[in-house]
């Protein structure tokens, strides 16, 4: 399985020696991929429900310090030479989608074909409504923000008319190094299942227990075979807590001792997960999730 981290993007982190620092030691360890989370202004009143708990709260305080993920990742770009840059995931519908475009492609042409497109479509309205975005009709506008990527970075002249995008022939340059950036898809839903099949190469879940990700999985190789699509060419990421204090819920963790990490990894190989993504959420500031990777990376992954 490849590992890849969520970089130190916000709170006590989010500065450029502590992204310095961390990436320096990513790469030494042979991280392979980097990765970001997408939110731009935080209302003071959220009625939305967050996904990814029981009570629908996010775990985050609105005060926290949270930088933009395409901009950390063009800096990130900058200071690394090896590692994967995505983002966990990006919200379609918070940008327009030819200036999205224009920013994923500068990423990979500056970091030399490395960026992937992590795509989602959100659950904050509030958000959406700060950012004069609309909120409605999200998946839709996603799987055209798609469409358009895919013309956008493959077609000499591209134009796009749509339900809610049009745009006419023009010139985008430069195109992706890779050619096509690779799209990982999150979500947890019929619809984004569906999105995976059809524009995704890769389904990435998020906190959610092995039991329910292998259902998901399962349901994304259906919907692929039935897509035309080889299967074989599909793969499947998780993003877990890396734990170690043993603080957040363990179905969605990776924590305990050594060996109950080596466990908990396996358990996820054994259901086909090619890449683990870690949120390292060790108390202690920047320098004890440093040290949470480090022990992770060379003690716990060799062992899987």
């Amino acid at each position: 399985m490849d590992i890849g981290v969520h970089l130190p993007q916000l709170g006590r982190g989010a500065t450029r020696s502590v992204l310095k620092e961390f990436c320096a030691e990513a790469e030494l360890l042979g991280v392979h991929s980097g990765w970001v989370s997408d939110h731009i202004a935080w209302p003071t009143d959220i009625s939305s429900k967050y996904p990814y708990t029981d009570d629908g709260s996010f775990p985050a305080p609105n005060t926290m310090a949270w930088l933009e993920p395409i901009g950390t990742l063009l800096f990130v770009a900058a200071i690394t030479e090896k590692m994967k840059l995505g983002q966990t995931v990006l919200i379609m519908g918070y940008r327009p989608p030819v200036q999205t475009a224009k920013l994923i492609a500068t990423l990979d042409v500056l970091s030399e074909g490395r960026a992937i497109l992590g795509a989602g479509i959100g659950w904050m309205r509030e958000e959406f409504e700060v950012l004069g975005m609309p909120y409605d009709n999200r998946g839709k506008r996603a799987d055209e923000q798609l469409e358009i990527f895919e013309a956008l970075f493959t077609e000499d002249t591209p134009s796009y008319d749509g339900e809610f995008y049009s745009f006419p022939k023009i010139k985008f340059e430069p195109k992706p190094v890779q050619g096509r950036v690779p799209v990982w898809i999150g979500g947890a839903s019929e619809p984004a299942y569906r999105r995976t099949a059809r524009f995704g190469d890769c389904f990435h879940a998020a906190f959610e227990p092995v039991e329910t990700v292998a259902h998901e999985w399962e349901r994304v190789c259906e919907l692929t075979s039935e897509a035309g699509r080889n299967v074989e060419d599909m793969q499947l990421s998780v993003r877990l807590y890396l734990d170690p204090a043993s603080n957040m819920r363990p179905a969605l963790s990776i924590a305990g001792t050594t060996e109950q990490m080596i466990d908990t990894m396996s358990k996820w190989k054994n259901i086909g997960v090619d890449h683990v993504l870690v949120d390292i959420t060790a108390p202690g500031g920047p320098s004890a999730r440093l040290e949470a990777m480090q022990t992770f990376m060379t003690d716990v992954v060799p062992n899987v």
